[in-house]
């Protein structure tokens, strides 16, 4: 499964921090920004109209259609943590993914004094650490071997 996008979007819908792993899913930085901030509508829409009980902290975790998959995780603090990928039946190794992000996110983002909440990361620790991941990963899943650096 090849890794296309991912995203990092704050709590009020503004994207933060994006990455392209696949040059064939490049997409203008303006493309970035609207992809980001509909789908932090769309996450919010979604945990209000849940049948089961409004949950704020709820929302769309996993999306599957025939052209890719879109994983999500969302932070205790509001943060989301999305990811696109090739259409794959199980959407578990993403969702583990995102984990493994977030905890690169929390030593290296969270940990760094310079960095403000809530704004644009600007990390080179954490570019080069999510980039050591994307590429650990397209080892253990080899149709993600296509992976191509930024």
């Amino acid at each position: 499964m090849q890794l296309h996008n991912f995203f990092i979007v704050n709590k009020a819908g503004g994207l933060i921090y994006n990455r392209s792993f696949s040059a064939k899913a490049r997409l203008s930085g303006n493309d970035y920004l609207v992809l980001a901030s509909t789908f932090h509508s769309l996450h919010s829409i979604a945990s209000q109209i849940s049948p089961v009980s409004p949950d704020p902290e709820g929302g769309i975790e996993s999306m599957q259609v025939d052209t890719f998959t879109l994983c999500c995780f969302q932070t205790q603090t509001g943060i989301k943590l999305f990811i696109t990928a090739d259409p794959n039946k199980n959407a578990t190794s993403l969702q583990s993914f995102l984990r493994k992000v977030y905890q690169i996110y929390t030593d290296y983002v969270l940990k760094n004094p310079f960095y403000e909440l809530d704004q644009v990361i600007r990390c080179s620790l954490f570019d080069k650490h999510l980039e050591l991941l994307a590429q650990k990963y397209a080892q253990v899943h080899p149709s993600a071997s296509t992976y191509t650096r930024k």
